[in-house]
């Protein structure tokens, strides 16, 4: 499945999920603008094992809440690639910046986490579809039950916002059919070097001992890596899945398949 002379863009992928999908792109020949908005060094690291890889790539800054600073990092993507093939998004702000609950949330909060996924792939798709071909593939990664629940009350600003890109996935979805480029959303389940190492020791401790081993109620009985992400990416953008879009998939080891309203011994048999 390899993608030998394709052009990837893939926002955030100075660290955790978004590295792993460069790295898994990056081993099938595809050379990455690896995108960063404040840390350097890190998405540098990125590029590194990129060429580590056998490809190659470039580093871009740019905020992605800020339209101009996307139209400027597509404009330098097109100066360094001349096309694209591939564009993944999965930037996001740090937990700080959105991470309150419905009653608290201060409308900066909101809007930081709006303008950085729903807002940001609406300009960023447009920005893209003019230096792509027939067969294009559009990803984001977004976290489906954030839109579905209510019970992680301050993923609240994260969780509208992400609910917001996947109707975008579905609209763009139709709106790039006959060119022939597919836009799908992949929700992660839980996944270690993720937003989960930022949150609390405490509550990291706690995440891992509700899903890890064989009570755990993840049924694979671990947490996902950004590898595994990358995997998924990487089906999306074969040839063999051009037949799949505006969908948003689940790849979280079978986390939502289990029901919050029975006892885990009575799931797992």
């Amino acid at each position: 499945m390899a993608h030998n002379g394709k052009h990837a863009l893939v926002t955030g992928s100075s660290r955790g999920i978004g590295r792993g999908i460069a790295l898994k792109l990056a081993e099938q020949g595809v050379k990455v603008a690896i995108h960063y908005r404040s840390n350097e060094t890190a998405a540098k690291d990125t590029l590194a094992k990129v060429r580590q890889r056998g490809s190659d790539g470039f580093t871009v800054q740019a905020d992605v809440c800020r339209p101009d600073d996307i139209i400027r990092m597509f404009n330098r993507l097109k100066s360094e690639f001349g096309a694209l093939d591939i564009f993944v998004s999965n930037a996001r702000p740090e937990v700080p910046e959105f991470y309150r609950g419905p009653m608290d949330i201060t409308l900066d909060q909101w809007d930081t986490a709006l303008d950085s996924q729903a807002k940001a792939f609406l300009v960023a798709v447009r920005a893209a579809c003019p230096l792509m071909g027939e067969g294009g593939r559009i990803v984001a990664i977004t976290y489906a039950p954030g839109g579905r629940t209510g019970s992680w009350q301050a993923w609240v600003g994260m969780g509208a916002a992400k609910s917001a890109m996947e109707s975008l996935c579905r609209y763009f979805a139709v709106a790039l059919a006959k060119r022939a480029i597919t836009v799908n959303a992949i929700s992660p389940g839980w996944i270690d070097d993720s937003v989960l190492n930022s949150l609390p020791d405490v509550v990291q401790d706690m995440v891992r001992d509700w899903h890890v081993g064989d009570k755990g109620w993840t049924p694979m009985g671990r947490l996902g890596t950004p590898a595994d992400i990358g995997n998924a990416v990487a089906l999306l953008c074969s040839a063999d899945a051009g037949w799949i879009t505006g969908q948003t998939i689940a790849v979280d080891g079978g986390l939502s398949l289990m029901d919050a309203g029975l006892p885990l011994e009575i799931q797992r048999g």
